[in-house]
């Protein structure tokens, strides 16, 4: 007994190095994690946090608070159909809408002759049409028409353009941007007579304050802006898409947007200027881009 009483402030002293040793250990594993996350965003400077993905944004925060609801149950179902065409109308109609949309081009020299609203109105109600999760509609078109509002954005843009291009985008997409003739410099951001800017909800906000859950909202506000370049390549203007980087947060500010929406795309509208050039390219054929198994 005498034996083991004197041993065991020894044992004791022994644990207590152990449990030190233990914690070190953790506390090094734990920076180390964090250095390695760190490091692996600093690789890629130029990811936007507007622009990730916050499709499950909804999740997180509904652990957070309990200020969440669902969508009413009770709705009506009604009787559907559809226009049906003969075989030869359809592939008339399908062919000529390809050609419609493979004479579409990302112009970056767009005039300042006017376009009237009611085209913009009826382009983004085509837009609108877009499936959505669970029927959310988690988009919000901006659409900006007065020059002194126009000419701050293009600050805001070309301000954090001239970063990326000199420090976040890396010397691999710069160079790949060389053909085609794209800097930080952005003209049609003044001159087109319309500026679309895209916003997606991470979540929506109900009439008692309560938070919307919005299921896919970055996939769902994505359908509806290919529909939105369908729709104004079929009225004959043009846009080229712009996601302005790290300039989200900045421009939702100057536009007034609630903190629930975060910039997606941004669209100048108008009409191609008399000098505009586009690249000299060309699309992959079908067998490369289709699958029949």
């Amino acid at each position: 007994m005498e034996l083991f009483s004197s041993l065991t402030p020894v044992f004791i002293a022994i644990i207590c190095v152990l449990i030190g040793i233990i914690l070190k250990s953790n506390r090094k594993s734990s920076k180390k994690g964090k250095s390695e996350t760190k490091n692996k965003f600093e690789s890629r400077p130029w990811v936007d946090d507007d622009l990730r993905d916050s499709t499950d944004l909804h999740v997180e925060e509904e652990d957070a608070d309990g200020d969440w609801q669902g969508l009413d149950e009770n709705i009506a179902h009604v009787s559907f159909s559809a226009e049906r065409y003969s075989e030869g109308e359809m592939i008339k109609r399908s062919k000529e809408f390809y050609e419609l949309l493979n004479k579409r081009r990302s112009v970056r020299f767009i005039s300042d002759e006017p376009v009237p609203r009611e085209v913009i109105n009826n382009v983004i109600k085509a837009a609108g049409t877009s499936p959505s999760g669970a029927h959310t509609e988690p988009w919000t078109f901006v659409v900006v028409q007065d020059p002194e509002l126009k000419h701050r954005i293009r600050e805001i843009i070309e301000e954090e353009e001239e970063i990326n291009y000199k420090k976040r985008m890396g010397d691999r997409w710069v160079n790949d941007l060389k053909r085609l003739r794209t800097n930080w410099i952005k003209e049609y951001l003044d001159t087109a007579p319309y500026l679309i800017l895209i916003f997606k909800q991470v979540y929506g906000m109900l009439p008692n304050d309560q938070k919307k859950t919005h299921y896919y909202n970055e996939i769902s506000v994505s359908i509806a802006c290919g529909i939105l370049l369908a729709a104004l390549q079929n009225v004959g203007l043009v846009t080229v898409t712009s996601t302005p980087l790290n300039c989200g947060p900045r421009l939702r500010v100057l536009l007034q947007r609630p903190k629930n929406e975060k910039l997606l795309l941004l669209l100048p509208v108008g009409y191609p200027s008399k000098d505009a050039t586009v690249p000299d390219l060309t699309r992959k054929p079908l067998d490369n881009i289709r699958v029949v198994m």
